[in-house]
């Protein structure tokens, strides 16, 4: 049951009066406390509940949803509002009706995205802090996309790494932000918005075969870092990669660019949930090493 306050804290931040009796624990992943609610008016929410602490990543996910909705490309959920009590903040959002993506679904995924994509900012970053995952990922402004992807995405992540005992991969990792400007020589993406944190989890199908997106990590920088992380971790169907490719081709040299940028959420996993993921980080800073 929730709390009170909680509903209360609601109420006043987004006028929304949540039926306390409707409460449905739902999957959300494994960070937050979610739930599906009812109003007096008989519609249904989306509420996301976390440790006080939480309110910034909350904050730049409400902000981060509305970005991508602004580009009119992808639907993504509508945030309501957020806010805290002494105990807890929340995120409410609109709640979809999702199922998992079919083929067709996959297809639109990619047009969109690639749409998305041609929504650009002069400069790479982004006008706040976010988070990936429950790790800070700062976002401030740069001109220059290698020195933003070397110290605020890579070099970032091997600090953490560092100061986590993981010493061999920092060494490695150090050698390899040592290279990267002759790595990336030569590639100046437009800054284009970026989900941020496109594994097949953060999709799914609305019931009239809309593909939404959800839970971004919002920046601007190169697109392929989005379509790069398609492919971690399992790969999205093929539907999508065609149709990506048919409505903006991948310039050349992405299959290199791909390990530097996934790469930095290898990092992240080995961050967040241990050494399980040591392997495979130095196994990607092996293949990026100079042959």
């Amino acid at each position: 049951m929730l709390s009170e306050p909680l509903l209360f804290a609601i109420r006043a931040a987004t006028g929304v009066t949540l039926v306390p009796g409707t409460v449905q624990a739902v999957a959300g992943g494994s960070i937050n406390s979610c739930y599906r609610l009812r109003d007096r008016r008989d519609r249904s929410w989306f509420l996301k509940v976390n440790g006080a602490d939480c309110a910034a990543m909350f904050s730049a996910e409400a902000t981060g949803l509305r970005e991508l909705r602004a580009a009119l490309a992808l639907r993504a959920p509508e945030p309501a509002g957020q806010g805290t009590t002494p105990d807890c903040a929340w995120l409410l959002l609109e709640w979809l009706d999702l199922e998992p993506g079919t083929d067709e679904a996959a297809a639109r995924l990619g047009e969109r995205l690639a749409l998305q994509h041609r929504h650009v900012a002069e400069r790479c970053g982004w006008q706040q802090d976010n988070t990936i995952g429950t790790t800070p990922q700062p976002n401030g402004w740069s001109d220059s996309w290698t020195g933003f992807w070397r110290e605020r995405r890579l070099g970032f992540q091997l600090a953490l790494a560092a100061r986590q005992g993981y010493a061999d991969v920092a060494a490695r990792g150090a050698q390899l932000l040592d290279r990267l400007p002759r790595l990336l020589a030569g590639h100046t993406p437009a800054a284009s918005l970026l989900h941020g944190d496109l594994w097949g989890g953060n999709w799914a199908m609305a019931r009239n075969g809309e593909p939404v997106v959800f839970d971004p990590a919002v920046y601007y920088g190169d697109r392929e870092t989005d379509i790069a992380m398609t492919e971690l971790f399992g790969g999205f169907p093929h539907a999508f990669y065609v149709a990506y490719e048919r409505a903006w081709p991948l310039d050349a040299g992405y299959a290199r660019r791909r390990d530097i940028y996934n790469l930095y959420h290898v990092l992240n996993h080995l961050n967040l949930f241990g050494g399980g993921y040591r392997a495979q980080a130095l196994a990607l800073l092996e293949r990026l090493q100079p042959r």
